[in-house]
């Protein structure tokens, strides 16, 4: 049960981008959490688009976009090399739809946040970790099947 949002100044984001950068981010989260990829899943991980208004973001610096990236899963869902991987495509996922370069990345900031065991709640239950677990492997399961 992955969430994932993006932050961005109003106008950053192309106009194809902007249509498809929830759905793409998702599926970037997904993929590197190792869920099974099956309508269930795909429903349970949430994407938003928060738009700043013009001028509510810059630096010390200068008034280019930048881009920050939230995600937030489950404590124990991700090991180092699934949280580099996802930053890493998150992050061309973010490039490509601002139409910028990677020359850009350090323009996009990806904070992954680890949500503690019995911490998470759906449906009115808490969910915990095993759980989900258990759930996705039923999921692949059935998918195989």
């Amino acid at each position: 049960m992955p969430m994932i949002r993006l932050t961005v100044p109003a106008g950053a984001l192309t106009k194809e981008g902007r249509t498809t950068v929830q759905r793409d981010l998702a599926a970037v989260l997904l993929r590197w959490e190792g869920a099974p990829d099956t309508a269930f899943f795909r429903a349970q991980a949430w994407s938003y688009l928060v738009e700043l208004p013009e001028r509510a973001q810059g630096t010390a610096e200068d008034d280019a976009p930048r881009f920050l990236v939230e995600v937030t899963v489950p404590r124990g869902a991700l090991s180092e090399r699934r949280k580099a991987g996802l930053v890493q495509d998150a992050t061309k996922t973010v490039l490509s739809a601002a139409g910028l370069s990677p020359d850009d990345a350090l323009r996009v900031w990806v904070l992954v946040h680890e949500q503690q065991d019995g911490t998470w709640g759906a449906g009115g239950s808490v969910i915990r970790y095993a759980d989900l677990v258990a759930l996705a492997r039923q999921n692949k399961e059935q998918a195989d099947a």
